[in-house]
């Protein structure tokens, strides 16, 4: 029997979100979020693990309030990896066809896919997930699928993800301590990206960055299959820092005044900005403010654009930009990338969600209804039509980009 419910668990650096989501073929053609929690996290530094008690406790919080409000128990989720110990690697593989009709089966296609993992890596690094770009035969390049074609010798271009194993494993005892089992890993760009791209960005070319607290995820896709990915050590934390040290004040009314005041729109100017923290006002001149948000998120885009570069993507992604995570939210984001990157750069929206959607609508909260997405994606015995935009893409999601999942 399938689950009616699928579950998304975003374990970010500031925060831990849940959402339930569920879907019925009778009632509606799209998920609907029926529950979703959150809770401050305290045991994690960009990304990773370093209080695991403090993770626990965290996950315990926020998965128990999405019980509360579903009514369901969550025993299982799909769940990110972050941390700038991911990267991104390039591989390709190659096979002989034995068949005498010489004709390409699925099996052929796993094993080409599974000779592009033979690669060396570090004994403390493992592939957490594989991403076939595109298949080559007998010199025909740029082919989605090569079954059922006939030829003699098989090529794969293909991305992993790979990750740093103590990392990984503090991560699953994190889990099971707060007795959650993983459906499956992913990283935190591709559940966003599944939440807010349509299938038409995807064949474009078209890059996310997700800005969470302490890490920034890039993600690109071209042609429906991820190009590109990696995970950048900055993040909105470093805003709070910045503006703690240049105005000379506390973090927690620094980040406050990140909250209150923060603004990157060019016409937008005011003299002073009055932060409230208990019964006392503190003033800040706005310029300066401005100066300080401005200069640590130009410093994130030339790390995006220096990653662009690297795949010769750079101005060239006729999609644009799309932003996501709590970062996000800063007033004049948008344009200020479109203005560093010199391409069309907007905030994402979740595509075709129902239910509690008001609650979660929040760009913070895009992440882990990806997440939740996924876990109900990655099922084989999901509707063949439950979503009309989710299923466009699933095929090559669940051929491609989800054949090796970490379970």
């Amino acid at each position: 029997m399938k689950p009616e419910q699928f579950v998304g668990l975003d374990i970010g650096t500031s925060m831990v979100r849940c959402v339930v989501g569920t879907f019925d073929p009778n009632t509606s053609s799209m998920p609907s979020i029926i529950g979703h929690g959150q809770a401050v996290n305290q045991g994690m530094r960009r990304g990773t693990v370093v209080h695991i008690d403090d993770v626990v406790d965290a996950i315990i919080q926020a998965t128990t309030e999405a019980e509360r409000i579903s009514g369901i128990p969550i025993k299982s989720a799909t769940v990110n990896v972050n941390g700038s110990h991911v990267s991104g690697l390039n591989s390709e593989g190659v096979i002989a066809i034995s068949a005498a009709n010489r004709e390409i089966t699925a099996e052929d296609r796993l094993r080409v896919e599974e000779a592009a993992t033979i690669v060396k890596l570090p004994s403390n690094r493992e592939i957490i997930q594989f991403f076939a770009k595109n298949y080559s035969l007998d010199g025909q390049r740029n082919i989605k699928d090569p079954v059922g074609m006939h030829g003699v010798r098989l090529e794969v271009d293909a991305h992993m993800v790979t990750a740093a194993t103590p990392n990984l494993r503090n991560l699953d005892i994190a889990l099971e301590k707060a007795e959650i089992s993983v459906s499956h890993h992913t990283v935190s760009g591709l559940a966003a990206a599944e939440a807010v791209f349509t299938r038409q960005q995807k064949e474009a070319g078209t890059a996310l960055i997700d800005v969470g607290a302490g890490t920034t995820n890039l993600i690109v896709f071209e042609d429906g299959e991820v190009q590109h990915i990696a995970v950048l050590p900055i993040g909105g934390q470093h805003i709070t820092n910045d503006l703690a040290i240049g105005l000379r004040t506390d973090l927690d009314i620094a980040e406050e005044v990140k909250v209150q005041h923060a603004d990157l729109r060019a016409d937008h100017n005011k003299a002073t900005a009055i932060v409230k923290i208990g019964n006392q006002n503190h003033t800040f001149d706005f310029e300066e403010i401005k100066m300080i948000v401005g200069a640590r998120v130009e410093e994130l885009l030339e790390y995006v654009d220096k990653e662009l570069q690297k795949i010769k993507r750079s101005r060239k992604l006729p999609g644009g930009i799309i932003i996501t995570g709590g970062t996000a939210k800063l007033p004049g984001f948008d344009e200020y990338a479109k203005q560093k990157l010199q391409l069309p750069a907007r905030k994402g929206r979740l595509q075709n969600i129902g239910g509690l959607v008001d609650t979660v609508e929040d760009s913070s909260y895009i992440t882990v209804v990806g997440l939740m997405l996924l876990d109900m994606l990655l099922l084989p015995s999901l509707p063949p039509d439950s979503r009309g935009r989710a299923t466009q893409s699933a095929s090559s999601l669940l051929k491609s980009i989800f054949g090796h999942l970490k379970p």
